[in-house]
């Protein structure tokens, strides 16, 4: 078979022997593939012209983009095995969940190509048409021969909304001829690039968390197939050559030996075929497998063969000189990503027994004899709206679940980090790891995950309880809860004919949306600072309140739009019959403050992070459905505060004018929120406060007899790649309602700073407050005491320090709690 794929190279470019109902992307196209950039509605056009064409080929339409884009999957396979297609799926499922039924002999593997996640890398959308054309025209035996041992699935594009941003960009400045120059404008991009999708998120760091519609929609197909191999299609600089598995160094210990020598097996072919070509390539280098939530890792964790290939030309449009002194072209890389498709084809036909066998033993084991030091994880009902949320992800992720079981256990504390009793409640959640996902809901949850080598590619703790905000604890036993359902708490609401007021609880999401759902209909709201007891119930600080005569004076049927509200919310109005209440403050008192109803912005621009915009903008669209105001930078200095009361500086670098023209803004009463760097970039400039903590550097004495072989190992001192620390909470603060004694944060850099002299420290490290992941030890004594969190008066207004990225890819859900806190409550 020696030259057998470069020669496929030239039979798929050719246009002569092809049948006439099934063009080759050439023809279809009207141009070479690879001397343009394909709009993504003509791939989409292409894969249903050729899937109508082929009885081998099914064209499945799993979803659509936020920006009404389809997303697609090609079902490519034998005529024998598509004419059986659905009792193969179903087969591989029951292999899946341990089904005893299930055969693996007889039953075609599942190969699950996808192609273009970072929209920016361009290349491989293009690479899938030509993929796609070779296995439907299956002219050489080879190919025939591979498709019957294989169901091929190619997604010829995860993220069509950021790739369209890139190709209409670079078709917008790039001339008639390419200008490989690497600085000419058509290898650069204008904010905010093409990597991410329409709220610039990462889709290849979302599998696990399945925040955004592409990720969610996709993994319900996953689920429906549950490939044997998968591999994800990228690029990274164009001044480096090809990457292909096996992976580097971290490698989850939940990942097996099989799935690790098997990324070998594959490795050797794909580079049996670029030694042919003399291609460059490199393995066991840079991309690690720790992360759960990448399109390898999270395969892997599913029982698949999970891979990532890396060609070089991110932004290298259709040619560019490398530092080398080459030009490589769009068609060049086409040919690395089309050789690697085909070559792993190959590979999985060729072991495809070996593949289904191991894929059934993958899923007995892991019901059998769970990874891990634990059997069981049991997550407390502090936070019911939380644990909600909890249960949903788990659900989309094929874990399972039960509430509850009446029991006293031994069991490791996640918030003390000791062995301690504990008793089950009725709505405790437990993960029993005696399941098919047992991995993936072991990774999820292991308190601390056990990390071989520190130099890896991402964030390094991620643990479920930490993330939500509810304690949990890890048991060596395996416990099998009674119930499958939350048990909803009835509590006796007396009926007042006419209350002076009407209570309802801050905990959640869920409380912000009937907030704002209260302020829309101008209903004025209140918040008790502190707590008060009346009717014997104890209402907690942060509860908010709706005064009866404030509002009947100018809103028309207020008890019944107050009604409708609660009803349509879901939520427990508790009215009041007297505003002199046991305990506590009257409630004509100062300490229940009428909340003013936020008018939002947020700056976007070059100078901001792209993601922390992202973030911000996702989570005001897609979760409050709360409307706000995307503003450039240069108008952010001219805000009317009649329009805009609440401003938000996502993490990014603004300069000592914006913080002068601001000033004026937020002595009128404008709140300014700002996120990670954002407070870094405006320490010392007035008329903000706060102070970066400092550390005296030490010389090292032996600094001239340090081996250059060791330089990694000072590097590693200085990394935080992402690592979980315990917040004390100043409780009584609005920005720390609902989050409980501590706040469990996500860094990612070693910036803190001092306690706020004139000002509310309201989240601060103390001693031991690190918990789990990577930190280097220099970064550890540096994060060792500081301020994260805390609040300026400054005029009539306010200015929110949030240290760290409290809405971190959107699953940090503990960190949405007080974000809301910020924009809702904090006056």
């Amino acid at each position: 078979m020696k030259n057998y794929l470069l020669y496929l190279l030239f039979v798929c470019l050719g246009t002569t022997t092809v049948l006439a109902q099934t063009p080759s992307p050439d023809e279809f196209l009207g141009y070479p593939l690879g001397s343009k950039f394909t709009p993504h509605q003509k791939v989409v056009d292409y894969f249903k012209k050729v899937a109508a064409a082929n009885k081998n080929i099914q064209l499945q339409v799993y979803g659509k983009t936020y920006e009404g884009r389809e997303l697609l999957l090609a079902v490519i396979s034998d005529p024998s095995n598509m004419d059986r297609l659905e009792q193969i799926r179903t087969n591989n499922l029951a292999l899946s969940n341990a089904e005893k039924s299930a055969k693996a002999t007889k039953q075609p593997a599942i190969l699950w190509l996808s192609y273009n996640v970072h929209g920016n890398e361009a290349n491989s959308t293009e690479t899938s048409m030509r993929v796609l054309y070779t296995l439907a025209m299956a002219k050489e035996s080879n190919v025939k021969d591979w498709l019957k041992n294989t169901v091929v699935i190619i997604d010829p594009c995860l993220n069509p909304d950021g790739r369209e941003r890139y190709v209409s960009n670079f078709n917008m400045v790039s001339g008639v001829v390419p200008n490989p120059d690497p600085s000419a404008r058509e290898h650069s991009e204008p904010w905010p690039g093409g990597r991410p999708n329409h709220y610039y998120y990462d889709l290849n760091r979302d599998w696990a968390w399945q925040t955004q519609i592409e990720t969610q929609q996709r993994l319900v197909a996953y689920h429906k197939w549950m490939p044997q191999v998968h591999v994800d299609f990228h690029e990274q600089s164009y001044n480096e050559p090809y990457y292909f598995a096996p992976a580097a160094e971290p490698v989850h210990q939940d990942i097996t030996t099989w799935q690790r020598d098997f990324q070998v097996t594959v490795g050797k072919n794909n580079a049996k075929y670029f030694d042919e070509n003399g291609w460059q390539y490199f393995t066991k280098e840079r991309f690690d497998l720790l992360y759960p939530s990448y399109g390898d890792t999270y395969p892997l964790y599913n029982g698949a063969i999970g891979m990532t290939y890396e060609q070089g030309g991110i932004r290298a449009g259709l040619a560019v000189i490398t530092s080398d002194g080459d030009t490589l072209t769009l068609k060049d890389r086409i040919d690395h990503h089309f050789t690697t498709s085909i070559a792993t084809l190959e590979t999985v036909s060729t072991h495809s027994e070996k593949l289904l066998t191991e894929f059934k033993k993958y899923f007995e084991q892991s019901t059998a004899t769970p990874p891990g030091n634990y059997k069981t994880y049991i997550v407390k009902a502090q936070n019911i709206e939380r644990l909600r949320k909890m249960a949903e992800l788990l659900k989309r992720n094929h874990i399972a679940f039960a509430f509850g079981a009446d029991r006293t256990l031994n069991g490791y504390n996640y918030e003390n980090q000791k062995l301690e009793n504990f008793k089950v409640e009725r709505n405790d959640l437990i993960v029993n790891l005696q399941q098919p996902s047992s991995v993936l809901a072991n990774v999820l949850f292991e308190p601390q995950t056990m990390v071989t080598d520190s130099n890896t590619y991402d964030i390094t703790a991620w643990a479920l309880p930490y993330a939500y905000g509810l304690n949990a604890y890890a048991v060596k036993e395996a416990l099998i809860g009674t119930y499958t359902f939350i048990e909803e708490k009835k509590e006796s609401i007396p009926a007042i004919a006419k209350p002076y007021a009407w209570v309802m609880p801050w905990n959640s999401i869920k409380d912000a949306q009937t907030l704002i759902a209260l302020q829309k209909q101008n209903i004025k709201v209140r918040i008790a600072e502190e707590a008060f007891t009346i009717g014997g119930k104890v209402y907690p600080a942060g509860s908010l309140l709706v005064y009866r005569t404030e509002n009947e004076k100018s809103i028309k049927d207020f008890s019944k739009i107050l009604s409708e509200i609660a009803k349509g919310n879901n939520v427990s109005l508790y009215p009041i019959a007297s505003g002199y209440v046991e305990k506590g403050k009257d409630f004509g008192s100062s300490v229940y403050k009428l909340l003013t109803t936020p008018k939002v912005a947020v700056v976007t621009g070059q100078e901001v992070s792209s993601q922390g915009v992202g973030e911000v903008w996702h989570f005001f669209e897609q979760e409050l459905d709360y409307p706000i105001t995307l503003i450039s930078v240069q108008n952010a200095g001219f805000l009317d505060i009649n329009k805009i009361n609440t401003l938000i500086l996502p993490d990014g670098t603004y300069t000592e004018k914006l913080a002068e023209q601001l000033s004026s803004w937020i002595t009128a009463g404008g709140k300014l929120i700002l996120m990670e760097d954002a407070i870094s970039s405006l320490v010392g400039k007035r008329p903000f406060d706060i102070k970066k903590k400092e550390y005296p550097e030490k010389k090292d004495k032996d600094i001239n007899e340090r081996r250059y072989a060791e330089k990694d190992k000072d590097d590693l001192q200085n990394s935080i790649p992402g690592a979980i620390y315990k917040v004390s909470i100043d409780q009584t603060h609005p920005l720390a309602l609902g989050l409980g004694k501590f706040y469990y944060t996500l860094k990612t850099d070693e910036k803190i700073y001092e306690p706020l002299e004139n000002g509310w420290n309201v989240g601060t490290l103390k001693a031991n407050s690190y918990i789990a992941g990577v930190a280097g030890e220099k970064v550890k004594k540096k994060l060792a005491t500081g301020l994260l969190y805390g609040v300026q008066e400054s005029g009539r207004g306010n200015i929110i320090y949030l240290g760290t990225d409290v809405l971190f890819r959107s699953f940090w859900e503990n960190g949405k709690q007080m974000f809301t806190n910020a924009l809702f409550l904090v006056n």
